[in-house]
């Protein structure tokens, strides 16, 4: 192959704009960047779909990287529902009766006809061009079913993206011992037909060689979230005066994951300090829930909360820069210690400092290396109180800490792409 000619990477991604949130931002970096390393992306991605979360500046941004996106229509669940247009996010009872139900009648997971029409557009593609390489995101794990398939079939190197754990995912719901041992046994043979297999921590790194013994240290690579700074970039000179000290979380709350613990320090601190209470603000960015709603007017903190909805991914950012302290949550869960938080390495972008109220695992030991973070535990309404004091005391004299520079750069989106490729360019034997 000549080198000015790129290498085509065969990309299988269920979740890939126009819908929003952070699961969707890891592939489009991915696939935004790739061009600058010499690789041409084409993205196998869902049709139409009826997500409470859409976001047409990525489906943009997609665009203008050039990206070949082809996107398939299939018989599951949000492809359904899109002739209704666009779905509410359920209230967090109907959201896991829902999965429970889901995760009882499917295996591995209710996208199954979408990996199966995957599966075909794949096979139309690869039998017309030729592809080096064959990259898979999961979750769905369906996905990466069918990814197997086709590189069994087709004799393409495949890599296999892990934004989260397949078995013991902390989302999982095993209803009977079959669906637990067939869980486990689809990832098997699934790795078993894989090239090379991409995590986004240690923890996940750990647990996958833990539960196959045939994976060694070396079969796994570990490529954690990011930011992109072309999103950071033009906002960063904008100079930010707030009167009051503003705390802004960005997502959504669902299982463990609730503001319900900061709340009730809060509404301890405006009785026991009003004078400090009193200049602090919260924003809330996301889906809030009707649930969460209720916690504010309960615990009467309505003048101090602002709640804006979802927004873009670039107007979220931009309300990243207007804040003084960025808020990342998450509870306890089985194998919450693998779970990576998206939102905190957007966070880490920021350069802002982190107010992390964290179990132990891989978030709380990123926060830690990030250097600017105030960390608590999840639910220790105390230790919450006494860290809103020690941020606002360091706000007023203008002393809040500074993120560990070099920490920061590493999850440059950019960067991180980079390390993608050169895990291609490894398994593919393939000159750069």
């Amino acid at each position: 192959m000549n080198h000015s000619d790129q290498y085509k990477a065969l990309v299988i991604a269920y979740y890939f704009p126009p819908m929003g949130l952070s699961g969707v931002q890891r592939t489009l970096k991915f696939t935004k960047y790739m061009s600058k390393y010499n690789w041409k992306p084409t993205v196998i991605t869902a049709g139409k779909t009826a997500y409470f979360a859409h976001d047409l500046l990525m489906l943009e941004e997609a665009e203008k990287a050039d990206i070949k996106i082809v996107r398939t229509e299939s018989r599951e669940i949000n492809s359904l529902l899109s002739r209704f247009g666009t779905v509410k996010m359920p209230s967090e009872f109907l959201r896991k009766l829902l999965g429970y139900i889901s995760k009882t009648l499917f295996i591995p997971d209710n996208k199954i006809w979408w990996a199966k029409k995957a599966f075909k557009t794949a096979e139309g593609l690869l039998k017309k061009e030729k592809f080096d390489v064959l990259f898979v995101s999961i979750p769905p794990f369906s996905a990466f079913q069918m990814a197997q398939k086709l590189k069994r079939k087709y004799n393409i190197p495949l890599v296999v993206d892990y934004r989260d754990l397949w078995y013991g995912n902390h989302f999982a719901f095993y209803p009977t011992p079959y669906h637990k041992y067939k869980h486990k046994k689809l990832e098997e043979t699934a790795l078993k037909g894989s090239d090379s297999i991409i995590v986004v921590n240690r923890r996940i790194k750990e647990k996958l060689i833990t539960n196959y013994p045939f994976l060694d240290y070396n079969n796994i690579m570990i490529i954690p979230h990011g930011y992109d700074e072309t999103d950071f970039a033009p906002l960063r000179k904008l100079q930010i005066n707030n009167r009051k000290m503003r705390i802004t979380y960005t997502g959504i709350f669902y299982e463990s994951i609730t503001p319900k613990y900061l709340f009730i320090a809060f509404k301890e601190l405006l009785s026991e300090r009003p004078d400090i209470a009193q200049n602090i603000e919260f924003v809330f960015v996301g889906h809030f829930r009707r649930e969460n709603a209720k916690l504010v007017k309960k615990y009467n903190l309505t003048e101090y909360v602002t709640e804006l909805g979802y927004l873009n991914h670039i107007d979220s950012v931009k309300q990243l820069i207007f804040s003084d302290i960025l808020w990342v949550m998450l509870g306890q869960s089985p194998n919450i210690d693998a779970v990576s938080s998206g939102k905190l390495f957007e966070y880490i972008g920021s350069r802002k400092p982190i107010f992390a109220t964290l179990p132990d695992g891989v978030s709380k030991v990123a926060a830690t290396e990030y250097g600017a973070s105030f960390i608590t535990d999840f639910d220790d309404v105390n230790s919450i109180k006494n860290k809103l004091v020690d941020m606002y005391l360091l706000f007023k004299e203008n002393n809040l800490p500074k993120p560990n520079e070099e920490f920061v750069l590493q999850h440059e989106r950019d960067y991180l792409t980079g390390q993608l490729v050169k895990q291609f360019q490894f398994i593919t034997q393939l000159d750069l």
